[in-house]
């Protein structure tokens, strides 16, 4: 891949970025280290960063929250309850997009913020020096690509009277239908990864999936999982 989200390094060691910044505490983030993870968790977590799913999320936290590992577990919770998620300042932590091209953190954070704002932080940002901090031109064109796609892809605002017309209303189905085949079509590749993963495990049970077996009763029980901002609070202690 060309172009990956989420991944970067701290103090020369490498990370997956879960959260860009820390509610309440702008100039912090949250993040794992992917290396010191059991082999079976760093695969997980890496296939979900390499996904459609995780690279359309603006927080990997997001999609991780939907992910399982191999046991079953939601992977944000998992490592949320075996503290695993550590805090750091964004400013001693670099973004690696591309391996020709570096970013660091508070800085992106800084542009992507500002590009929320409109068009006009774009203009403002494409006239800045290029070599300014470690934010390098194919990076800013990166970055403004990314935006302008989304603005491409979002929805549409009601109008000041807060009434929509008949086409507003399609663009708005069409924009939503466009990000839930994005979705879907993650979940299906990860659902084919657990299938081949099965089969690998014990390729008896592909071999009896023809066979109709009616699974015995059992007590469903809800797995919980935190808010966000909970996992944030709770990791920063």
């Amino acid at each position: 891949m060309s172009f990956m989200k989420h991944v970067g390094k701290h103090s020369d060691r490498k990370i997956a970025l879960l959260f860009r910044q820390v509610p309440g505490e702008d100039h912090m983030c949250l993040l794992i280290y992917p290396e010191v993870l059991p082999a079976h968790w760093h695969d997980a977590i890496m296939k979900v960063i390499e996904s459609d799913v995780g690279q359309q999320a603006e927080e990997l936290a997001d999609a991780l929250s939907r992910s399982l590992l191999p046991d079953g577990r939601i992977i944000l919770n998992t490592l949320h309850q075996e503290k695993m998620i550590k805090k750091v300042r964004t400013s001693d932590v670099i973004m690696t997009p591309r391996t020709d091209a570096s970013i660091r953190l508070d800085e992106l954070n800084k542009m992507l913020n500002e590009m929320k704002l409109g068009d006009a932080a774009i203009k403002k940002m494409a006239e800045n020096d290029a070599s300014r901090g470690l934010v390098d031109a194919p990076t800013k064109r990166a970055a403004e690509a990314e935006f302008k796609a989304g603005q491409q892809a979002s929805v549409v605002q009601a109008p000041a009277d807060g009434v929509l017309n008949d086409r507003q209303i399609a663009t708005n189905m069409l924009a939503q239908a466009q990000r839930m085949e994005i979705e879907a079509k993650g979940m299906i590749a990860e659902a084919a990864r657990m299938k081949k993963d099965a089969e690998r495990m014990d390729p008896t049970v592909v071999s009896n999936k023809s066979e109709s077996v009616k699974p015995a009763p059992t007590t469903t029980v809800k797995r919980g999982r935190p808010a966000k901002a909970k996992v944030a609070a709770d990791a920063a202690q």
